[in-house]
């Protein structure tokens, strides 16, 4: 067992190298020549279908609206990646890392508007009439490759229990240390309210997320703007530092080890492609149960999803890091307590810790809720509606299993179940990317060439 552990550490370490970063870049640039850099040249317009259309109703078939699908689809990428993810960046990669962040925001708006142009173009309904869809669909409707959609449904129906366990994991830890809360009953409470809200389907998880996640990010980001008003002068030193070391290398401080530029484009990129989850595919399959006229409309979506996770919460946590200095004195280890100590800073040490558990706690019980669901879609579509069930019933245990830390040694699968799901459905959005490209043709010579 430990000789396959061993070997499996190491082909994972090189995938998540060079050949993921190749392979996700390289291709989400071709999408987006494909789309003619629609996102960015649209992205005014993005806007304002996405967050300016918030309240607005529509007529087209679906299960939730747009917002809800999409507050669904952010709840599984905006959480413990953008709060501790990006200290961790910046201890490994130096300021610098932050800059290639963005740059792969920039690429990942393409990828993962294609992603779900595609869910949306080729969904079906199931057999409770509720809309379904994702990359197991498009890679057998639109390619007929039936076995590459199951290998796929199959190696995310395996990479959500091992995400539950760790999410649920973290969430017990924080809840122990800022409540002192037994780490068993956080579990057996988690569970209970995952398995009542997602018993009501995905209305009810649009329901509960398109208002937890708008007031969470919002609290988030007024907190940390607290801290940046109090450290004003810094903030265009924290700018010029990204700038700067993205190109250039920086010496060790304090904790700091000091960093290269190979490693601040390499946790860079690692990072913003966690964060964002571009390429990964589950977006799809929250967005294919939107109300949509048109399939471009839910994907410009993704686009307002990667601006938000990535440019938005992912650069203020940046900016709080660097403004307040605490990443010169810990290690990547220490993410969690670099962000407490920096609101400390201000708030006092008891006031930081309480608020980043709850924006902890909020963010993670949204993800779970959100994964919950995908693995049930993945059992729907290998096994049937009913096995989906069942499924819903393991997953709920693997929260309580997670929450007591059992089973630790599924968890060193999880980046090897990752790259097993990413591969497939990046090859796919390669060779689907003209039904991207004339969908995204078809939009544009309706809704903006006559402006």
């Amino acid at each position: 067992m430990e000789l396959f552990e061993t070997w499996l550490a190491a082909v994972t370490n090189w995938l998540w190298g060079v050949p993921m970063a190749v392979l996700l870049l390289g291709i989400g640039i071709v999408l987006n020549v494909y789309i003619r850099f629609f996102p960015i040249r649209y992205f005014f317009h993005v806007i304002q279908q996405t967050f300016g259309s918030i309240f607005k109703k529509e007529k087209a078939e679906g299960s939730v609206t747009p917002f809800q699908a999409a507050a669904s689809a952010l709840a599984s990428s905006v959480g413990a990646a953008n709060i501790v993810g990006v200290p961790v960046a910046i201890t490994l990669g130096g300021p610098g890392a932050v800059f290639w962040m963005w740059m792969v925001a920039l690429i990942s708006m393409g990828t993962k508007y294609s992603e779900i142009v595609l869910g949306m173009k080729y969904r079906v309904k199931n057999e409770k009439g509720d809309w379904v869809g994702g990359p197991m669909y498009y890679i057998r409707r639109g390619l007929g490759w039936n076995k590459v959609a199951v290998f796929f449904s199959f190696f995310l129906l395996l990479q959500i229990f091992a995400s539950i366990m760790v999410q649920s994991n973290s969430l017990s830890q924080t809840v122990e240390a800022s409540f002192q809360a037994d780490t068993l009953y956080t579990g057996i409470g988690v569970a209970v309210l995952i398995g009542i809200i997602s018993f009501g389907g995905i209305q009810w998880i649009g329901r509960v997320t398109s208002r937890v996640i708008p007031l969470m990010v919002v609290l988030y980001i007024g907190s940390v703007c607290i801290i940046l008003f109090n450290n004003l002068s810094a903030v265009p030193e924290a700018f010029g530092m990204i700038f700067y070391y993205a190109f250039n290398p920086i010496s060790a401080a304090g904790g700091f080890a000091g960093a290269g530029v190979a490693a601040a484009l390499r946790f860079g990129l690692a990072r913003g492609i966690y964060s964002n989850e571009a390429g990964m595919g589950t977006a799809p399959i929250a967005h294919s149960t939107a109300m949509t006229d048109h399939p471009s409309k839910q994907g410009m979506w993704g686009v307002a999803e990667v601006f938000v996770d990535t440019i938005v919460v992912c650069t203020m946590t940046a900016l709080l890091i660097l403004t307040t200095d605490v990443w010169t004195g810990s290690a990547a280890d220490d993410a969690n307590a670099m962000v407490v100590e920096a609101f400390a800073s201000v708030m006092g040490a008891g006031a930081a810790g309480t608020l980043v558990s709850i924006a902890l706690f909020c963010f993670v019980l949204s993800t779970i809720l959100v994964i919950v669901f995908y693995g049930e879609k993945q059992a729907e579509y290998l096994f049937g509606f009913t096995v989906s069930i069942g499924v819903r019933v393991l997953y709920l245990a693997a929260i309580v299993l997670g929450a007591i830390g059992g089973l630790q040694f599924v968890w060193q699968f999880l980046d090897f179940m990752l790259a097993m799901i990413i591969i497939p459905n990046i090859i796919a959005l390669f060779f689907l990317r003209k039904d991207v490209a004339e969908t995204t043709k078809d939009y544009v010579s309706r809704y903006l060439s006559k402006k």
